[in-house]
Parts: C-alpha cells; sequence; structure tokens
C-alpha cells in the first residue's frame, strides 16, 4: 500500500517570528515500515509554501461568506464615531469591518492600513467573524478609552498609542481578559492605575508610558506571569515597585525611565534572567545596584542612571558578557574599571560618566572588537592615554579627570574626541589639539593676566546683534557627542558630551522659522538653539575676576503647544543649571516656567569669578520624555548666552583681529554655517 503522511507543526513566537518544523514521514510500497524519506530543503519550502497559501486562500474564501459580529460591528462604529475616526478603503468593504485588509493577510502595521483591524472568521463553521485585533496608531485622535470596546469579546490586540486620549483608565478594562498586548503610550491619559488590569493574564506586552497617571503601581499588575516587554517611561507613577513583581520572571524587556520610582532598585529583578533590555533613567532610586544583576547573562542593554545615596562597584557585571550597550551614568559608581574589560566583545556603548571611578585606563578598553562610543568623563581617573586604539573607536569622552602626560599620536586623526579639563602636557614637542590647552584643570589662558569682562554667544547660531544691543557670537560649530571648541580669541568655549539614544543622524542644533514671543526678545535669536543629551558647558576665559551677572535665553521651539491637544504637545524637557560648579536650577522646564512652548524665558543669576573663568554646565539628569517628537529627542536647549561683569573692568575686552574656532571638529579654526533651516512648531 502506497502512502505518505504529512506532518507540520508550527510554533509562532511572539511578535510574528515564525518557528516551522517540519517532519515528514513516508510508507512507501517496497521500503520497511516506517523508514524515513529525507527530502531537500527546496521541497520542505515548497510543501509548506503550497500549504501556506492554501491555509491562506481558505480563509480568504472561507471569510468571504462569513459576517461579524453585529455586536462588535455596533461596538466599532461607536467607538470610531466618539474618536472622529473612520476605516480606511482597504477593509470595511460595502459596510463589512471584517473584509479587504481585516482577513487577506495585509500588513497589519503598515502606515497605509492606519486604523485596522483583524478577524478571525473561522468561528460558526466559518460563518461568524470576530475582530481580534484593533489598531488606531499617531492619529492625534482624541477621546476616552471607549466602554464599547468591551463588547470586543475576542479582541487580543489593542493598540492606540500616539493620540491624545484623556480620561481615565477605568476598572472595566480587567473584563478585557482576551488581551495579549495592550499599548496606550503617548497619550494624555490620567488618574491612577486600576488594580483589575492585574486580571489581563494573557497580556505578554503592556505600554502606557508617557501619560499623565498618578499614584503607584498596583501590586495585582504581578499577577501578569506572562509578560515579557512592560514600558512605564514617563508614565507619572511613582513609589516602590511592589515585591508582587517577583512573579513576573519572564520579563525581557522593562522600561521605566522618568518616572518617580523610589526606594531601591528591587533584589529580585536578578531573577528575571530572560531580560535583555531595562532601563531605570531620571528615577528617584537609591542605591546600591543589586549583585543579584550579577545573574542577568541575557542582558543586551542595560541603563542606570542618576542613583541617590549608596554606592555601587562594577562587580555585578563581571558575567554579563553579552551586554551591547552598557550605561551607568551619574550613579555612584566607585572603585575602577575592571581589567577584563576587553573581554566584552560585543560592547558597543560604554558610558560610566559622572561617577566617582578611579585608577588608570584599563588597556584592553580601547583595543575592543566592537566598542563604538566610550564615555569616562566627570570620574577621577589619572595615568596616561594607551598609545593605541582600535580604529572602529571613533567617540571619546575621558573629560573632567585627571589624566596626565603628552597625547598620543591618534588624537588627530579621531573627530569624536573630549579631553578638557584633565592635566595634559603642552610643549613645543608633544602633539596639541587646537584650544585644549586653555580648558585643562587651571583653564591657564589669560590667567592672572585677564583680558576679557563680558561675553556673549548665539548659541547654535551665526553673530546676531540683538535688540538690547548686545553682539552674541558666532556658535555654529558641528559639536558633536564628544566636542569643544574655543573662539581663536580665548574669549569663550563651548564643550558638549552625550549620544542621543535611539536616534539616527542626531543634530546638536534646532533650526525653526517659527516666531518667538516674548518680553524684550529678539526673535531672530531664537531661529537656532543648541540641543545636547548630556552635557553642555559654556565657558567665559581670561574674565577679570569679580561679579557678573548672567543671562540665559531659553525657548521651546521642539515640542507642540499643549492647547493644541496634540500627542507631540506631551513631549517634556527637563534639565538642570549649574554655574561655577553650584546648582543654580534643578528639573529646569523651559516651557513650564514660560507659560507655554515658542515663548522666551531669560534667566539670570548673580556669580562670582575668582579665577579668571566662568562655566555654565546644562545637565541632562535622565528626566522628561525621551521620543517626542521623535526617538531620542531630550536634554538641555539653550538659545543664547550673556555674561557681563557688575563692576567697571580695567581690561580693554578687546579681543585679537583673528576670528574663528579653535575646534576639535574642524581643527582648522573654519567656522561650519548653518545648513538649511528645518521649519519646526509651525502648524
Amino acid at each position: 500500500m502506497s502512502c505518505a503522511e504529512l506532518q507540520i507543526s508550527l510554533l509562532v513566537t511572539f511578535q510574528t517570528k515564525l518557528v516551522v518544523q517540519v517532519v515528514i514521514m513516508a510508507r512507501i510500497r517496497n521500503y520497511p515500515s516506517g523508514a524515513k524519506v529525507q527530502l531537500q530543503a527546496g521541497s520542505l519550502l515548497f510543501l509548506f509554501g503550497l500549504s501556506f497559501v492554501g491555509y491562506s486562500w481558505f480563509q480568504v474564501s472561507t471569510a468571504k461568506n462569513a459576517t461579524t459580529d453585529p455586536s462588535e460591528v455596533r461596538a466599532l462604529n461607536s467607538i470610531f464615531s466618539q474618536w472622529d475616526t473612520q476605516a480606511v478603503a482597504l477593509w470595511n468593504i460595502s459596510g463589512e469591518p471584517c473584509s479587504g485588509s481585516a482577513i487577506n493577510g495585509t500588513e497589519f502595521e503598515s502606515p497605509p492600513n492606519n486604523p485596522a483591524i483583524i478577524c478571525d472568521c473561522t468561528y460558526d463553521s466559518g460563518t461568524t467573524c470576530h475582530i481580534t485585533k484593533l489598531r488606531v496608531y499617531a492619529l492625534n485622535k482624541r477621546g476616552v478609552f471607549a466602554k464599547e470596546l468591551l463588547a470586543l469579546r475576542y479582541l487580543t490586540f489593542l493598540k492606540i498609542d500616539q493620540n491624545y486620549f484623556t480620561g481615565p483608565l477605568p476598572a472595566w478594562i480587567g473584563n478585557m481578559t482576551a488581551l495579549t498586548l495592550l499599548s496606550i503610550a503617548h497619550n494624555a491619559f490620567s488618574g491612577p492605575i486600576p488594580k483589575e488590569l492585574g486580571n489581563l493574564k494573557d497580556l505578554n506586552m503592556l505600554s502606557f508610558g508617557i501619560n499623565n497617571f498618578s499614584g503607584t503601581l498596583p501590586p495585582e499588575l504581578g499577577n501578569l506571569v506572562k509578560l515579557q516587554q512592560l514600558y512605564i517611561n514617563s508614565c507619572g507613577l511613582g513609589g516602590e515597585i511592589p515585591s508582587t513583581f517577583a512573579n513576573l520572571r519572564n520579563m525581557q524587556v522593562l522600561w521605566a525611565s522618568d518616572s518617580p520610582f523610589s526606594g531601591r532598585i528591587p533584589d529580585f529583578i536578578g531573577n528575571w534572567t530572560k531580560i535583555n533590555s531595562l532601563r531605570f533613567q531620571g528615577n528617584s532610586f537609591r542605591g546600591p545596584i543589586p549583585t543579584s544583576f550579577s545573574q542577568l547573562t541575557a542582558l543586551n542593554s542595560l541603563r542606570i542612571s542618576d542613583i541617590y545615596n549608596v554606592s555601587s562597584s562594577l562587580d555585578f557585571i563581571k558575567n554579563l558578557k553579552n551586554l551591547t550597550d552598557l550605561a551607568l551614568r551619574n550613579a555612584l559608581i566607585t572603585g575602577s574599571i575592571p581589567s577584563d574589560i576587553g573581554e566584552y566583545q560585543n560592547l558597543q556603548i560604554l558610558d560610566l560618566s559622572f561617577n566617582n571611578l578611579t585608577g588608570q585606563l584599563p588597556g584592553g578598553l580601547f583595543n575592543m572588537s566592537s566598542l563604538t562610543y566610550l564615555f569616562l568623563g566627570n570620574n577621577s581617573l589619572h595615568g596616561a592615554l594607551p598609545s593605541q586604539k582600535s580604529d572602529i573607536l571613533h567617540t571619546i569622552d575621558l573629560s573632567y579627570n585627571y589624566l596626565s602626560g603628552s597625547l598620543p599620536p591618534w588624537v588627530t586623526s579621531i573627530s569624536q574626541l573630549n579631553l578638557v579639563v584633565n592635566n595634559f602636557t603642552f610643549d613645543s614637542s608633544n602633539i596639541n589639539l587646537p584650544g585644549l590647552n586653555c580648558l585643562q584643570r587651571n583653564f591657564p589662558c589669560n590667567r592672572n593676566t585677564p583680558k576679557y569682562a563680558k561675553f556673549s554667544i548665539n548659541c547654535g547660531g551665526l553673530e546676531l546683534r540683538g535688540s538690547d544691543d548686545i553682539l552674541y557670537e558666532t556658535e555654529d560649530s558641528a559639536l558633536g557627542p564628544a566636542t569643544f571648541n574655543v573662539t581663536s580669541s580665548e574669549k569663550w568655549a563651548v564643550s558638549n558630551v552625550g549620544l542621543f539614544a535611539d536616534r539616527k543622524n542626531p543634530s546638536f542644533v534646532v533650526n525653526t522659522l517659527a516666531q518667538v514671543t516674548g518680553t524684550d526678545v529678539t526673535p531672530e535669536l531664537f531661529q537656532t538653539s543648541r540641543l545636547s543629551p548630556g552635557s553642555l558647558r559654556y565657558y567665559g576665559l581670561g574674565l577679570e575676576n569679580g561679579p557678573y551677572t548672567v543671562k540665559l535665553q531659553f525657548a521651546e521651539t521642539v515640542f507642540d503647544d499643549r492647547a493644541l491637544q496634540t500627542w507631540q504637545s506631551l513631549g517634556r524637557r527637563m534639565f538642570d543649571i549649574y554655574i561655577q560648579g553650584n546648582l543654580v536650577l534643578k528639573d529646569f522646564d523651559i516651557s513650564k516656567e514660560a507659560g507655554g512652548v515658542l515663548r522666551a524665558v531669560v534667566k539670570t543669576f548673580s556669580v562670582n569669578v575668582s579665577e579668571n573663568y566662568l562655566e555654565i554646565h546644562l545637565f541632562w539628569a535622565g528626566k522628561g520624555t525621551c521620543c517626542t517628537p521623535d526617538q531620542g529627542h531630550y536634554g538641555p536647549l539653550i538659545t543664547a548666552v550673556h555674561a557681563a561683569s557688575d563692576f567697571t573692568p580695567t581690561v580693554s575686552g578687546v579681543p585679537p583681529t583673528t576670528l574663528g574656532m579653535k575646534s576639535r571638529t574642524g581643527l582648522m579654526g573654519i567656522l561650519v554655517p548653518v545648513g538649511v533651516l528645518v521649519l519646526l512648531g509651525i502648524i
């Protein structure tokens, strides 16, 4: 008897990854019973493709004879009416929702298919369709979490990110128990998170970040034991992470930055051995970082910053050899950099800046096979720079340490290198970088022989005389993630450090033609602003000692106005301001201070210059939204700087005739003009 038996088993993994296991057993006349016939891979793929196409055809064919559950049609129509949206032409053909792209395999999340639904039409012997997925994404729709959603009893996927939905998340959401994915981020929901959310025990992805929730995380969320991804950054919740979260051992991604979570980072996270991405930045956690984190060997990305009170060492990373991105910035890290750091061959980004690291730079650190970005600024490292570095390492920040000696030859071949405020030696026989000698720990240029008593800077822009009759000098150099520039007159300088996370082709200047309003402002001055993802410093050099008044001008030119009620208006920028090393403004929010976007605000400070230099430092402490209007858009933003003595100066204040900047990006003192202006903030 000739026969063939075909067994195909499909395992559909999270987020459309398809694993196909094909077992073909054949019993053919003249072969021993049970003998296996091996087919070539191409034949297997052909058979699977044929069966898949046939299955899809069967689904569509069956669906053509099926109709959508009338109660779900009524619910969907009501929801769309409340949200002022309607079906696209790809589905809802002839008034039947479960048609077209809802059943024919069209890519569910393709931009033209929005809003979108997916239906399952296999119910009641192929005569009834139920809506299983609903997506209304980035359409700036308004409304509330519609109660009619309860009628979609088979809904497994609900994604309504990037709109302007308001009001509370209702308790009855706990009855939507079929959900496996719930994503409501980038909205204006408010109130507490209902404990009933813990009833959705099939959830594997939950996202409610960038909202206006209040209160704490309900302990009941610890019931979501299937949860693999949790995004709660900028959600508004605070307090301690509930102990019940120890149950979430299937967690793979947790992003919880810019939310005022407090207490200690829980030790039980060390038992989440499947986690590959963890972010705690801009919270209110106290240290230390749990030593149990050494068990998280699946981690690819770990970002923890802005820890309070108790310090941590780097001992916990000893087993985390799969890391590609490690950022422990401003996290009270002490001790030395591990001598075996060179063994982390997957590491591409390492940021240990603004800590208390001591010791010398390990030799292997600069010759790692994958390391591209290295930030070690604001520590207490000493010794010399290594004589060699890998070609792939193209961004290095070692500013504000105690490094010394002469510079190795490779420093002239790397454009992103910040070595300011160290103890390097410069003489005619040593390699120098333009202006770096002025920005060492004792700020030697014109020290004790001052030349100036004021300076004014148009941040990111060209020279411009303001309505206040102040001449704001050009500052339009191509700053990057690790650069500094000193004017050829050695009058002032700028230094920038920081990498925009998850942002492609970042710009460190914001250009706009939108009109900025305010009292006694020069609108043209606000056409450019300097942007930094981390640490931005301006220095006045060679200043006569005495009291000074510093005026800093700001305007938020990136986000929409809150009155427009768009998701782009939900952005929130926060940073700290230090002058002469003293914190003068914490959690400064430009638009909040100014009363809206495109409104100028001037902050004035009285300071004292005692060692012939003045330092103005804008510092991102992990707070503010990360992804509005684009991924990786956050950090300090400033338009202009002006500092002038409160006394009658005895110096001329006249710089040499040479113009331009001593630049770490240009290296030739050539001014880099601002490119084409990008229109932002105009509706």
